[in-house]
């Protein structure tokens, strides 16, 4: 199954969070912060939207960096992806 996003929403898949950290130590599953790293994986077509031209600036296979607490969450094929609008999306990580 595939997601076609609709306007201005994108689908991003978030990164895989670290387990321990740069130090060693082994962080237990609630002091793992959520990340804000992400891989874009669709992107709506944009257009007119709410009466205001809205140009894509992220395509897919773009790393992007996004608020902490952004977008709906949604679980397809056992796969968890978020979908969220661009103006969501602070920047593309190069």
């Amino acid at each position: 199954m595939t997601i076609k996003p609709l306007g201005d929403r994108v689908v991003i898949k978030m990164t895989e969070v670290e387990e321990t950290t740069k130090s060693g130590i082994v962080l237990p599953g609630a002091a793992k912060e959520k990340p804000q790293v992400a891989e874009v994986v669709s992107v709506g077509p944009g257009g007119n939207i709410d009466g205001k031209e809205v140009v894509m600036y992220v395509k897919s296979g773009d790393k992007v960096l996004l608020n902490k607490y952004a977008g709906t969450e949604v679980k397809i094929d056992g796969q968890e992806y978020t979908i969220l609008r661009q103006n969501d999306i602070l920047a593309i990580v190069e």
